[in-house]
């Protein structure tokens, strides 16, 4: 026994040593005040004694993995997570202009299940009979309640041609589909005209190409001469800051659009120098319209460009970035809060129609019938 205490001291003495020259090492590198050392030191103390004293063998990657996980589940909250070396790549993907999988937009409610909340067409979530709507509870008999989102859906992508079976629940029905991945053309605009001179553009989410392709369906619908513009934000889970500004300073008029603000309280300001806004607008939302899409319909409601319609939108009004680690791994962080040109924080408290309106299970469209009566009072 008291070798073994010998032996152990031996090994608490070498550890500390490591952690001495890692700890100075770290404060160098990453400008750590004194005040933090402590616990980082705890935390590799930690590392190294479960890495050189645990019975077995364990992976240091996979501690690391743990310990970053945990940290960022301590959070508590649901946009900030570890991203391991798929989710890493699958998020990469996701604001890309294309990515192999089937073919669907899902989302998470208010008691966290995951909703399917769009579907592309032609593609094999289509043709396999998905709605929008469905509730996804497995991913090839995973079950995936409670699961963050990037993970259910790092589960659903995969290589093409490779299947992956979803079980769903639609109107208390539980469904089993496989369905056989390919590659998805992300394209997230589509527009019209509608009740003879509206145009109609429909948003799916902001990705890279999305200013691009609402420049393009901007300047067909002016050559079919509409008067005034349908926006169909419903179902758009958000996406990238700077595609939604784009977007925005194409029917915004001069002035702000968004402000972001972090946790010092340095403030960023995103305006448009548009002369006018080109169109009367009225914006259609619902439960599923989040972060990006919860901006642009914010700055059009501020700035009185046009009206909203619909459901209350889901609120998130927070500021996500994704930092790299070392080994193609990375972390998606909350790092600021967005407000409306008003100055509204609408996080968790969504942004509220100027005209409520819910969608009935019948055709046509009711909320875009709506859309379409209000706009009409706004046309000259």
């Amino acid at each position: 026994m008291r070798k073994f205490f010998k032996y152990s001291g031996v090994v608490v003495i070498t550890i500390l040593c490591t952690l001495i020259i890692e700890l100075g090492a770290a404060r160098y590198i990453l400008h750590i005040t004194p005040s933090e050392m402590g616990n980082i030191g705890r935390l590799l103390m930690a590392y190294q004694i479960i890495n050189t004293r645990y019975v077995d063998k364990v992976s240091p990657s996979e501690i690391a993995d743990a310990g970053i996980a945990g940290m960022m589940k301590s959070l508590k909250d649901p946009h900030s997570t570890y991203l391991d070396k798929d989710l890493f790549q699958r998020l990469m993907e996701q604001t890309s202009g294309s990515f192999a999988g089937i073919g669907i937009v899902v989302g998470q409610d208010k008691d966290h299940k995951t909703i399917v909340v769009g579907v592309m067409k032609d593609t094999p979530g289509a043709k396999a009979g998905l709605k929008a709507g469905d509730q996804i509870i497995k991913v090839n008999d995973t079950d995936v309640t409670g699961m963050a989102l990037d993970k259910i859906t790092a589960l659903i992508r995969g290589p093409i041609d490779t299947k992956v079976k979803l079980t769903v629940i639609r109107q208390g029905k539980t469904i089993e589909t496989d369905i056989t991945r390919a590659n998805i053309e992300l394209k997230t605009v589509e527009y019209k005209v509608i009740d003879n001179n509206i145009g109609y553009i429909h948003i799916a989410s902001f990705s890279e190409n999305t200013s691009k392709e609402f420049d393009e369906a901007l300047a067909a619908l002016q050559k079919d001469k509409v008067k005034g513009l349908v926006i169909d934000l419903r179902n758009n889970p958000g996406g990238l800051l700077g595609s939604v500004v784009k977007v925005a300073q194409k029917i915004i008029p001069k002035g702000p659009i968004v402000s972001i603000v972090d946790r010092n309280g340095n403030k960023e300001v995103y305006e448009s120098t548009l002369d006018k806004a080109p169109y009367p607008v009225v914006v259609l939302v619902n439960s599923n319209s989040a972060s990006a899409s919860e901006i642009l319909a914010g700055a059009i409601q501020d700035t009185h460009v046009g009206k909203i319609v619909g459901e209350k939108s889901y609120g998130k009004g927070s500021v996500q970035t994704v930092m790299p680690l070392f080994q193609e791994d990375g972390l998606k962080i909350t790092i600021a809060k967005y407000y409306t040109p008003s100055g509204r924080s609408i996080d968790k408290v969504g942004i509220k129609p100027d005209v409520e309106v819910k969608l009935n299970s019948l055709e046509p469209d009711n909320q875009i019938t709506k859309a379409v009566e209000v706009l009409r009072t706004e046309i000259k």
